[in-house]
């Protein structure tokens, strides 16, 4: 077992799954709603970017050729795009799930059956539009590898990881210093204590699922430098995101980092053992979940129950 492929293995797949269990689980802690359309949000992102993508390629070949100022380009517009697919989504998730319901009786409840039906819709109609076949991204980190201290890692994941961080980082900074990331922390943190202070609910339910969806944009891009775009590419993210918000602790995002930190390194390290394999990883990360959630069901860093009544 290659302790360098193993920890680079396990890091970009932390990236990746840490995006989308952030998501859901800042949706959680500010308004209540677990977002079963996470994925649909994921896999319309994934072909706006292949859309984009195959539109400005002839276009970014006749200006910069296949050069570095080409692949940064085809890098952004694959991004942006990405993003801002997810922010339309996610959009569209407020009006349809939360603005008709959120003052309604278990709004937890209702949110979470429209959403998964607009999971299913969402899948259906890609299905209807671009049929069953696969497409697959550029790889905007170009080809090749990286050797520093014994470590040897791919474009594509070093790129993923250092991306990811740095979307952490520009999100944790917003929501800290902006005026909108600080009434979402408010909204976190005592909901009535924000209505309270004239903090509006509607207002800041729309940035949220905005950014929540650009978050699944971004992640759709990354990952799909190693796996293709598809109708149903977003149902093991989703699923993936949600069992490692639950792990972390819904509302908690440290706990979503830790969490997404810990699955995909047993993930890696289920995937290198030689008796095991790729067939067993999905059994043992279920099974570790599991298991946790036993001995502390409100996951690794959740919010004590009390604290949303």
């Amino acid at each position: 077992m290659d302790l360098s492929i193993l920890l680079i293995h396990g890091l970009s797949l932390a990236a990746i799954y840490g995006l989308m269990a952030i998501g859901i689980s800042l949706l959680w802690s500010s308004i209540g709603m677990i977002n079963m359309a996470h994925g649909a949000s994921f896999a319309v992102a994934g072909y706006a970017a292949w859309g984009a993508a195959e539109f400005a390629k002839p276009i970014i070949l006749v200006a910069f050729g296949k050069s570095l100022s080409g692949t940064i380009a085809m890098a952004g517009i694959c991004l942006s795009t990405g993003a801002l697919a997810g922010a339309v989504m996610g959009g569209l998730i407020y009006l349809l799930a939360f603005l008709p319901m959120h003052d309604k009786p278990n709004f937890a409840v209702r949110s979470l059956i429209v959403t998964l039906a607009i999971n299913l819709a969402t899948v259906q109609m890609l299905l209807w539009i671009f049929g069953p076949k696969q497409k697959n991204l550029p790889k905007i980190f170009g080809m090749g590898k990286v050797e520093f201290v014994g470590l040897s890692a791919r474009y594509d994941q070093l790129g993923t990881i250092i991306g990811t961080a740095v979307i952490l980082g520009l999100l944790l900074v917003w929501l800290k210093v902006s005026r909108k990331g600080l009434e979402i922390r408010a909204m976190m943190q005592n909901p009535e204590g924000a209505v309270l202070s004239a903090i509006s609910v509607r207002w800041t339910a729309l940035p949220v699922t905005m950014l929540t969806g650009a978050l699944a944009g971004l992640a759709a891009v990354l990952l799909s430098q190693t796996i293709f775009v598809s109708p149903t590419s977003g149902a093991v993210p989703l699923i993936k995101g949600l069992t490692i918000a639950l792990l972390g602790g819904l509302g908690s995002v440290p706990g979503a980092v830790a969490g997404a930190v810990i699955i995909g390194f047993l993930e890696a390290i289920i995937g290198a053992i030689p008796m095991l394999g790729q067939r067993y990883v999905l059994f043992g990360t279920f099974l570790f979940i599991i298991a946790v959630l036993i001995v502390r069901p409100r996951g690794i860093g959740g919010l004590l129950d009390k604290a949303r009544k």
